[in-house]
C-alpha cells in the first residue's frame, strides 16, 4: 500500500500505524519528527502532478482541510481519495478507524483505543466557563459553530460564545470580542500562531489560555494526550 496524506493529523496517525505505506504529505505535516517522505505542498495547495508521480493507491484527505478542486483532480487523474469528516471527537475515533483499515492496518492500534479510553472517562467539570477562541488575527476570526476544536473544548469545560453562529469561523471585531467578557480566551499556536507576546494583549483584564494546537485540532495520536495537556493549560490561564 502506497499512501499520500494530505492532512498533517491523518499523516501522524498513518505514519504511526502502518509504518512504510506513507510516501507522501504536505510541507505542514511536522508529526512524528524526522518523517521522511516526498512533501508534496501545502494542505490548501497540494502539486498535483507531484503527488501522481508517487503512484499512490491512496490518498487520504479532510473536508475541511483540503479544497474540492484539489481532489477533483486527483480523481479525475484515476487515484482514489479517502475523504474524512470531523466535526466531533466522537466522529473522530470512526473516521480514524476507517480511514487506518483503508490504509492497510492489520488491527485497531492500540493508541486509537487509549485515545478513546481518555475521552469517554473525563470526570465532569466542576464548572463550566465561557471562552472566545480566536484562530487568526487581522483579521480577527474565531470558532463558530460545529468545529472539532469547539467540541474538544466543550468536553473540557468549556463553551465558546460564538457556537451557534451561522459561520463556522466568523469574522468578528476584537472589540466586540472584549465586550463579551468571556471567563477566558483560548489562543492556539495554528492556524495562526499565537504566543505570550502575540494575542494576549488584545484582552487587558481577561484570561488568556496559550494552547498547543495540534492538542486542539488535530485528529490522531495527540487525541490521547489532549485533555491532560489542555486541561493543564486552561487551568494555568492567567491576566
Amino acid at each position: 500500500m502506497r499512501v499520500v496524506s494530505l492532512v498533517p493529523s491523518l499523516t501522524e496517525a498513518v505514519a504511526g500505524t502502518v509504518p512504510g505505506a506513507l510516501v507522501g504529505a504536505t510541507d505542514w505535516c511536522t508529526h512524528p519528527a524526522g518523517l521522511d517522505v516526498v512533501r508534496v505542498g501545502g494542505t490548501k495547495n497540494p502539486a498535483v502532478e507531484r503527488i501522481l508521480s508517487l503512484a499512490p493507491d491512496l490518498v487520504v484527505a479532510n473536508e475541511e482541510e483540503n479544497r474540492a478542486p484539489d481532489l477533483d483532480a486527483l480523481r479525475a487523474a484515476g487515484l482514489e481519495v479517502l475523504v474524512t469528516e470531523v466535526r466531533t471527537v466522537l466522529q473522530a475515533f470512526g473516521e480514524l478507524a476507517r480511514l487506518l483499515t483503508a490504509c492497510g492496518a492489520p488491527s485497531r492500534p492500540r493508541w486509537l483505543d487509549e485515545a478513546e479510553a481518555a475521552w469517554s472517562t473525563l470526570p465532569v467539570p466542576a464548572r463550566r466557563r465561557t471562552a472566545v477562541v480566536p484562530v487568526w488575527r487581522r483579521p480577527w476570526m474565531v470558532l463558530g459553530r460545529d468545529t472539532f476544536a469547539g467540541d474538544v473544548l466543550a468536553r473540557l469545560g468549556i463553551d465558546h460564545l460564538y457556537a451557534g453562529d451561522t459561520d463556522r469561523y466568523p469574522k468578528v471585531p476584537v472589540e466586540e470580542l472584549r465586550a463579551a467578557r468571556p471567563d477566558i480566551v483560548v489562543l492556539p499556536d495554528e492556524p495562526y500562531r499565537f504566543t505570550a507576546d502575540d494575542g494576549p494583549e488584545a484582552f487587558p483584564g481577561l484570561p488568556c489560555a496559550l494552547v498547543d494546537g495540534r492538542y486542539l485540532t488535530w485528529y490522531g495520536p495527540s487525541l490521547g494526550g489532549a485533555p491532560r495537556v489542555l486541561g493543564a493549560a486552561l487551568r494555568a490561564a492567567r491576566r
